[in-house]
């Protein structure tokens, strides 16, 4: 029987290919944010999102990189917008 660090490991080989798309939840804890706040992101078109079957959202690891670059320039700036 598999034990929760096999399963953790696994979806974490999964998710650590560049191109392979992530789920809000997984985009969240790449991002260090709540999934609330992707959820925001995406309303307002502010996050780089892949649409699947009409409601689903993804999104691509080389996109969300260069985000979360400027997101945490801008955190250690102060001037980072509030969600």
């Amino acid at each position: 029987m598999a034990t929760q660090s096999d399963i953790l490991s696994s979806r974490q080989a999964r998710t650590s290919g560049p191109d392979l798309p992530m789920t809000v939840k997984e985009a969240a804890r790449f991002l260090g944010v709540s999934a609330q706040t992707v959820y925001l992101w995406v309303e307002r078109k502010q996050i780089p999102h892949l649409r699947v079957m009409g409601r689903n959202i993804r999104f691509l690891r080389s996109d969300l990189e260069p985000f979360r670059l400027q997101f945490k320039q801008e955190v250690e700036n102060g001037t980072a917008k509030q969600a």
